[in-house]
């Protein structure tokens, strides 16, 4: 029997799913629950949980941000910045369970949908290795930023890949 899922709104009550969730996916890459907690807070647009029959098993965390500027790994934000030019992948995560029922694709329609309202031409992350291969299939592209950028990426670890793309629609 398959399982009915999708997205919603992400509340305060999931985030402690969203710690647990992030234990499974992300173990190389740990942050506190007050970062997101503190995304959540800043741009509750960009926060969504995915479901599965009432369960969590996946969820996305978007803000605004400027293009070739990411946000170090497990640090709070303080504020969305001012004259953002992009929607921001901050985390996206979708548990085991979660694949093959079309989430990641509805991901990627919400992030593209979500930064056409407001505004935004630009979608931007920052790639760990083995997701690499998903975001170049999805058309986002490597950018050089220099040594700041590559500061910056080198408090996520080894590896890491800043990547933009035009949104769609």
């Amino acid at each position: 029997m398959r399982m009915k899922a999708g997205w919603r709104a992400m509340e305060t009550a999931d985030l402690d799913r969203v710690m647990a969730i992030a234990e499974v996916v992300h173990p190389d890459y740990p942050e506190d629950r007050a970062v997101f907690a503190e995304r959540l807070a800043l741009y509750p647009d960009g926060c969504a949980m995915a479901d599965a029959d009432g369960i969590g098993i996946g969820y996305i965390v978007l803000h605004p941000g400027r293009l070739g500027v990411p946000p170090p790994l497990d640090s709070p934000l303080g504020a969305l910045p001012e004259a953002p030019d992009c929607l921001y992948l901050h985390d996206v995560a979708l548990l085991p369970a979660a694949r093959g029922l079309g989430l990641a694709a509805a991901a990627l329609e919400r992030m593209d949908a979500l930064a056409a309202r407001q505004g935004f031409r630009w979608l931007a992350l920052t790639s760990t290795p083995g997701a690499r291969a998903f975001w170049d299939a999805q058309g986002f592209l490597p950018q050089d930023g220099g040594a700041g950028l590559a500061a910056k990426l080198a408090s996520y670890g080894g590896g890491m890949t800043y990547m933009t793309r035009p949104v769609k629609g």
